[in-house]
């Protein structure tokens, strides 16, 4: 497990297990929102596919994405791992529902230094909307993936219960 690739739909956790196992692995990790987006306005790095490959180039990372479309093949390419948080809408939704609340009220910075704003919540881009409506689609594109004979060598774990994700994590030292 050297490049690593934790996989979900939104509001899963991506984020912090990639955190957490990257820290526990030594792991340099990157989060794929911060590469993805660059600036206000949440504009979109037109750089993305050299700075994917500069990262993936390594021999040791961990992300926190299924990936772009433009770099999708890239990372699933690299990595040797994926980890996959294949939960249901109803673990998901509490979760990202209580993250869009509190980047909301306290006005957190995230990536490229945008913040979630009350009126972001009527965009359909809004991360409950975006988890919402692609929860089926994110789940459909993984499991195609997984199945392609292109990434047949990846080790895969795929967690269905954050119970059995925390017990795995804990088990990592």
């Amino acid at each position: 497990m050297e490049r690593v690739l934790v996989v979900g739909a939104t509001g899963a956790g991506k984020s912090t297990l990639a955190h957490a196992l990257g820290s526990r692995l030594g792991l340099p990790y990157h989060e794929m929102d911060a590469l993805y987006f660059n600036g206000p306005g949440r504009a979109v790095n037109d750089r993305l596919v050299e700075d994917v490959a500069r990262v993936t180039a390594g021999s040791r990372w961990i992300i926190d994405s299924l990936g772009h479309p433009e770099v999708r093949d890239l990372l699933w390419g690299r990595a040797d791992t994926v980890i996959w948080l294949d939960y249901t809408r109803r673990v998901i939704m509490p979760r990202v529902l209580r993250r869009s609340v509190r980047r909301t009220v306290t006005r957190e910075v995230v990536f490229g230094g945008n913040r979630e704003t009350w009126v972001g919540w009527l965009s359909r881009e809004h991360p409950v909307w975006w988890s919402w409506s692609q929860h089926r689609t994110r789940r459909r594109d993984i499991a195609l993936r997984l199945r392609d004979p292109r990434f047949a060598s990846l080790e895969t774990r795929r967690f269905a219960r954050p119970r059995d994700t925390a017990a795995w994590l804990a088990s990592i030292r």
